[in-house]
């Protein structure tokens, strides 16, 4: 019998002919995929690539990591319980006891957790809803470029102009304020709070808002610790709750497990997903100050919050934050990373390239039209996955797992030189 990883049958063809042209990932990465390894994939004509996309940042701690693999063969051998809703569960109690033994209360962060639901936006959709029901207030302040998801309630505090106008209603109820360094003749913080000190500004006291540290999908935008300190302080002036999306720039891609420890703040509201379930599982949660747990049994709710393969993978990866040592190599390898993008901004004026992100979390945007697609299109050919984000797609986006070494990060190093260089001739 044929195997699903030997199947010849399945070709490019397939996926054009049945499945809707809403697809996306597939047209940036034409082949079929059947093995994956750490930081490598094979295609059926097994050709190898370099992964720096690592599953949209889901996949922190590598394809198939052996630990995590031999824990769900053994579970699922054992006959344990894999769907739950929210019945307590073994492995739900184990995930929930290590988090706070390795990641709150080393923090000194005394915060519930909630299962949303299996996704990233589920995560932000039950944080928009707890800040309007504590505050009794309806406005969302988020921030240009920012991306939070593509549900309704995720959509209108997203800046992505063709992103908003798929919802095909009025996004309402949210008002988007200059992200960090977004305008450098402005002073973002001092323009917000104008707006919240003028009565006449109408801009309504917002119930919360919502930031993500490192724009992933709007360009690689870090920003400053100073600048994070700034929004927390205005947020306590004004008694408005203050959401870190952490769905990409969490779980360690910054070199901290939360994206938000070096800016010493702490959040009303933390949303975490993508590589949280450890192996690629979806899994979701929104953390919030135990003095918010303002829920009542069933107010919110979803039929996929009890994913115990996720919270398997899950408990195993925090093995990887017992102490300081992964945090230090991400550190490593995120100067690495820093020193090529700035080698690629001084060697290649051509490209008018400005270095971007912090940690594992990196890019270069390109200020001339359209070229960072034909680099990341090249860089395909050569076998290197990696994607563009950003308004304009202007940034070629490092996202490597957490746990590639510096050998693969320089075999992709030396893979993007050559496709600028194929790109420029």
């Amino acid at each position: 019998m044929t195997t699903v990883t030997e199947d010849p049958n399945i070709t490019m063809d397939i996926f054009a002919e049945h499945e809707s042209e809403v697809r996306s990932y597939s047209r940036s990465f034409p082949t079929v995929f059947k093995k994956a390894k750490g930081y490598k994939l094979w295609d059926t004509d097994n050709k190898e690539y370099i992964d720096f996309f690592a599953g949209a940042g889901t996949l922190n701690y590598g394809h198939n990591n052996d630990a995590m693999k031999q824990l769900l063969m053994d579970y699922i051998e054992s006959d344990s319980i894999t769907h739950s809703l929210d019945m307590a569960t073994i492995a739900r109690g184990n995930f929930l006891k290590k988090f706070d033994e390795v990641i709150l209360r080393p923090r000194n962060l005394d915060y519930k957790v909630m299962f949303p639901g299996p996704t990233g936006t589920n995560a932000v959709e039950s944080a928009l809803k707890l800040a309007r029901k504590i505050t009794g207030r309806t406005n969302i302040m988020s921030f240009t470029n920012a991306f939070h998801g593509m549900t309704i309630g995720s959509l209108s505090i997203t800046g992505n102009a063709s992103k908003r106008e798929g919802a095909g209603i009025p996004l309402t109820h949210s008002v988007s304020m200059p992200f960090d360094k977004y305008n450098s003749k402005a002073d973002s913080l001092s323009l917000i709070e104008s707006y919240l000190e003028n009565s006449g500004s109408g801009v309504d006291l917002p119930a919360a808002i919502i930031v993500e540290t490192v724009q992933g999908e709007g360009g690689i935008n870090a920003a400053s610790m100073e600048w994070l300190k700034g929004i927390e302080k205005i947020a306590r002036r004004f008694g408005i709750l203050l959401i870190i999306d952490d769905i990409q720039a969490g779980c360690g891609r910054t070199g901290t497990f939360f994206s938000f420890e070096p800016a010493e703040i702490k959040p009303d509201i933390a949303c975490l997903s993508k590589s949280l379930g450890g192996y690629g599982l979806p899994m979701s949660i929104t953390l919030f100050k135990k003095e918010h747990d303002v829920w009542e049994p069933g107010e919110h709710n979803g039929t996929f919050r009890g994913n115990n393969l996720a919270f398997i993978a899950a408990t195993e990866a925090l093995t990887y934050w017992e102490n300081d040592n992964f945090s230090q190599e991400v550190d490593k390898k995120a100067k690495l990373m820093h020193k090529f993008t700035r080698k690629v901004s001084k060697d290649y004026p051509q490209l008018k390239a400005e270095p971007r992100g912090r940690g594992m979390m990196q890019g270069v945007a390109c200020h001339v039209d359209g070229i960072s697609s034909k680099i990341c299109e090249e860089a395909f050919q050569r076998g290197l996955l990696m994607e563009t984000s950003g308004p304009k797609d202007e940034v070629f986006k490092f996202l490597p797992p957490l746990i590639i070494d510096e050998a693969g990060l320089q075999q992709g190093f030396d893979i993007i030189e050559d496709s600028i260089k194929a790109v420029l001739k």
